[in-house]
C-alpha cells in the first residue's frame, strides 16, 4: 500500500483517481492547488504525488521545483499538455514521469509504481562499490553527491538517475532502450531524445571537453559507456 498525493482541480478526474488507487489498495489524500500540496507534501509525506500542471494558483513546474528543494518523493506529472519542451522542462525540474492527458487508467498506475520501485532505496551490500572516482570528478552512491575540482555538482533528479545506471556498469554498453526503461519506465522505450538531451546535461556538468567526451562514450545507434 501506498500513500499517493493526488494534485488536480478537475473534481471528476480526482474522484476517478480516488476510485482507481482505493481499489488497489492505496490510500489517498487530494489536493486542488501548489500550496496545499506542498503543505499536505511537508505535514504527512506521500510516497508518490500525481501532480497536475495546469494548477489555479501556480503553474505545475512551480511545484516541482519547490518539493524538490527538500523531497525526493516520486513525482508522476499528470497533465493535457504535450509539447516535447513542456515534457523536458518538467523532467529537468525533478518529475519522475510525465502521462499526457487522456491516458489509459492501466498504464497510469503501472508508472505509478514504476515510479516508487525506482526510488525505493536500500542499504549497500557489504562489497557494493560506494564511491566511483576518475580524473575529473568522483560520485558517492550512497551520499547521491557528485564532487568535480573540489565542489559540489548539482544534478537534477533525472540527472542523477541517468549517472548511477551507467556508473554502476563501468565499462559495458548500455543500450537505449535500457537506459530509457530504467530512468523513465518501460513506456519511453523510444524516446531516445530524452537520452540525448540529459546525456548533453552531464556531459557539460562533469566532462572536461563535452564535445570530446572521455567518460560518457556513444556508440551510435546502441547506448552509452561509461569509462572511468
Amino acid at each position: 500500500m501506498s500513500q499517493v498525493l493526488v494534485v488536480e482541480d478537475d473534481p471528476r478526474l480526482v474522484r476517478t483517481l480516488t476510485i482507481n488507487l482505493k481499489a488497489r489498495n492505496h490510500e489517498v489524500a487530494a489536493a486542488t492547488g501548489g500550496v496545499a500540496a506542498l503543505r499536505i507534501a511537508a505535514g504527512v509525506p506521500p510516497d508518490v504525488i500525481l501532480l497536475d500542471m495546469g494548477l489555479p494558483d501556480m503553474d505545475g513546474i512551480h511545484v516541482i521545483k519547490e518539493l524538490r528543494r527538500w523531497s525526493r518523493v516520486p513525482i508522476v506529472v499528470v497533465s493535457a499538455r504535450r509539447t516535447s519542451g513542456e515534457k523536458i522542462a518538467a523532467l529537468d525540474a525533478g518529475a519522475d514521469d510525465y502521462v499526457t492527458k487522456p491516458f489509459d487508467m492501466n498504464e497510469l498506475l503501472a508508472r505509478l509504481t514504476a515510479a516508487v520501485r525506482r526510488r525505493e532505496t536500500t542499504g549497500p551490500a557489504a562489497d557494493e562499490v560506494q564511491v566511483v572516482t576518475t580524473d575529473d570528478f568522483s560520485v558517492d552512491l550512497v551520499a547521491k553527491k557528485v564532487r568535480r575540482a573540489a565542489h559540489d555538482v548539482r544534478l537534477t533528479p533525472t540527472e542523477w538517475h541517468l549517472l548511477e545506471t551507467l556508473i554502476r556498469n563501468p565499462g559495458r554498453l548500455v543500450s537505449q532502450r535500457q537506459l530509457l526503461e530504467e530512468v523513465w519506465g518501460h513506456h519511453a522505450g523510444d524516446r531516445t531524445n530524452y537520452l540525448r538531451v540529459y546525456m548533453a546535461h552531464l556531459r557539460r556538468k562533469l566532462e572536461p571537453d563535452p564535445s570530446q567526451p572521455r567518460h560518457f562514450i556513444t556508440q551510435p545507434g546502441m547506448g552509452y559507456r561509461f569509462e572511468t
